[in-house]
C-alpha cells in the first residue's frame, strides 16, 4: 500500500470521526431540544401551508391572496431565524473545535499529496485543492480539499439518517441567505 494511500485514507477517517462527533455534539445539544422540534414542526408545517396555496393560486395571485402569502413567508422567515438562533451557539463551538483540529492536521500532512484528482480543478479551486503542495502538477491533492469534501458529503448524509436535515419544502421555499429574493 502506497503511502498516499494511506494518506487519503486517513483523511477520510479523520473527516468521518470528526463530522459524526459534530453532528453528535449537535443531536445532544440542539436537535433533541423541545425548543427546536417545536421550531422543525412548525418550518415544516407552515412551509407545506405556503407551498399548497401558491399552488392553488398560481403566479395571478390578487391583492388579498397575494397579502395572505406574503404573511405566510414573513411568518416562515421568522421561525428560520428563530430556528437559525437556536443552532447559533453549538455552531459556534463546533467551529472553533474544528479550526483547532484543522491546525493540527495541515501540520501533519503539510506537504503530503493525499490524493490524485482526475481532472485539473478550475483556478480558483487550485489554490485550496494545491495548498502548501510542491510543483505544478494541480491534479495533486492536499489534505484541507479532500478532508473538506469529504466532510461536506458526509454531513448531509449523517444529518438524513438522524433525521434533521432541512425539508425540501423548507428549502424551497427558501429564507435562506443563499437563497436569491424572490422578484415582486
Amino acid at each position: 500500500m502506497s503511502a498516499m494511500f494511506a494518506d487519503t485514507l486517513l483523511v477520510i477517517l479523520v473527516s468521518i470521526f470528526t463530522t459524526l462527533g459534530a453532528e453528535a455534539i449537535m443531536y445532544v445539544t440542539v436537535y433533541r431540544t423541545d425548543t427546536y422540534k417545536r421550531l422543525k414542526s412548525t418550518l415544516d408545517k407552515q412551509s407545506k401551508q405556503l407551498e399548497r396555496r401558491k399552488d392553488a393560486v398560481g403566479e395571478h395571485a390578487r391583492g388579498g391572496q397575494k397579502k395572505k402569502i406574503d404573511n405566510l413567508e414573513e411568518r416562515l422567515k421568522n421561525v428560520n431565524r428563530e430556528l437559525s438562533t437556536v443552532k447559533m451557539y453549538s455552531m459556534v463551538a463546533i467551529s472553533f473545535t474544528f479550526m483547532a483540529l484543522m491546525g493540527m492536521f495541515n501540520t501533519v500532512f503539510d506537504g503530503r499529496v493525499v490524493g490524485k484528482l482526475p481532472f485539473t480543478p478550475i483556478s480558483w479551486f487550485q489554490g485550496l485543492s494545491h495548498r502548501n503542495l510542491m510543483g505544478d502538477d494541480f491534479t495533486d491533492c492536499s489534505f484541507i480539499f479532500l478532508y473538506i469534501v469529504c466532510c461536506m458529503s458526509i454531513r448531509q448524509n449523517a444529518q438524513k439518517l438522524l433525521g434533521v436535515a432541512p425539508s425540501r419544502a423548507a428549502n424551497k421555499v427558501g429564507g435562506s441567505m443563499f437563497t436569491p429574493p424572490a422578484s415582486k
